[in-house]
């Protein structure tokens, strides 16, 4: 189920630049970490993704693969982008991408400020 022809998962590239997006696309709340990615593409929720994130200046790309929690429609309301939300799995790529986004978020997590999901 979730799968593309080819019998592999969409790949999605995201490139996050700057602690400000980082900080709108990561979802915290989900228990082990996820994030926010900007896509026209339609995804069914719980649909298996794998995500190649860059972030930053690291030129690494750190490989992850999640299930899709949340979809923005086109039009969303609020003026959110389209697109989808994926909870990371809890394999040892995930787990180190949500400590390298928490750390690169340190004293900015806890702020009110409106992020992409919530």
């Amino acid at each position: 189920m979730g799968m593309k022809a080819g019998g592999r998962p969409g790949v999605l590239s995201l490139n996050i630049n700057s602690k400000s997006a980082l900080y709108a696309a990561f979802m915290p709340m989900l228990r082990n970490g996820g994030i926010f990615i900007p896509t026209t593409r339609t995804y069914a929720l719980g649909e298996e993704v794998f995500i190649l994130l860059s972030l930053m200046d690291d030129p690494t790309k750190i490989p992850i693969v999640g299930k899709v929690v949340w979809v923005s429609p086109a039009n969303a309301q609020n003026n959110r982008p389209q697109g989808i939300g994926v909870h990371f799995n809890s394999d040892e790529n995930a787990i180190a991408a949500k400590h390298k986004i928490e750390t690169m978020l340190a004293g900015v997590l806890n702020s009110s400020r409106p992020t992409h999901t919530l």
